[in-house]
């Protein structure tokens, strides 16, 4: 199979499929684009900076809030103890991340190239009270990787979009067994979609709402 032909069959793969298996018909209830409902007053604090980064603008090249559910949903329902994202920006998808890892007992590795944005991001996680959880490395990430050690429970790519291959291929063999690679914006790499695809060892779905994401899972 080709990858047009790829990319067609999986575009048919939306949204619906994923929230019949998840919280997105409370979400539904609740109405859209409202915060989730807080358990404590952590959650509090952290949906607080959220909500704050959101209105005052200082979410830069970051994640839509319903994709950031995806990464908590999807990082608390794995039981991820050891996360590594690929491209922090001012921390945004971070304090997703930090909902679900206050609950699994996990930690956050991130990277980004950028040191203001890596030190905004550092701020924000310390106003949210998550900054013991958080790891922000500065650099350039397709020489930075090589600093991490395994096993990792979920990746997340969300940084050069012609880069996914090549941190892919870095970051596959620090993945467990049974672990996710999600990547953001999938539509703006098919070569990407193609390789994730085609792999025996890989199984992947891709959420094309918001700002597409795909999910896939380590099988081997």
């Amino acid at each position: 199979m080709n990858v047009n032909s790829l990319w067609n069959r999986r575009k048919l793969i939306t949204g619906l499929s994923l929230c019949a298996a998840t919280s997105c018909a409370q979400e539904g209830r609740r109405g859209r684009g409202q915060p989730p409902l807080a358990k404590d007053d952590g959650e509090k604090r952290i949906l607080a900076v959220l909500e704050e980064m959101a209105v005052q603008g200082r979410t830069h090249l970051s994640v839509p809030a319903n994709d950031g559910r995806w990464l908590r949903v999807l990082t608390e329902t794995a039981g991820a103890k050891h996360v590594v994202e690929i491209g922090t920006s001012t921390g945004y998808s971070g304090l997703w991340f930090a909902l679900a890892l206050r609950r699994t007992g996990g930690k956050l590795t991130t990277l980004e190239i950028d040191s203001r944005r890596a030190e905004t991001a550092r701020g924000h996680f310390h106003k949210a009270g998550v900054a013991d959880r958080i790891t922000v490395i500065v650099g350039d990430a397709h020489q930075t990787l090589g600093q991490i050690k395994g096993p990792v429970d979920l990746a997340f790519l969300d940084a050069d979009k012609d880069g996914y291959t090549d941190y892919l291929d870095k970051v596959l063999p620090m993945v467990r067994a049974g672990g996710l690679i999600l990547a953001h914006n999938i539509g703006m790499n098919r070569r990407y979609v193609e390789a994730v695809s085609t792999n025996p060892a890989l199984e992947s779905v891709f959420y094309m709402e918001g700002g597409e994401l795909g999910v896939t899972l380590k099988k081997l």
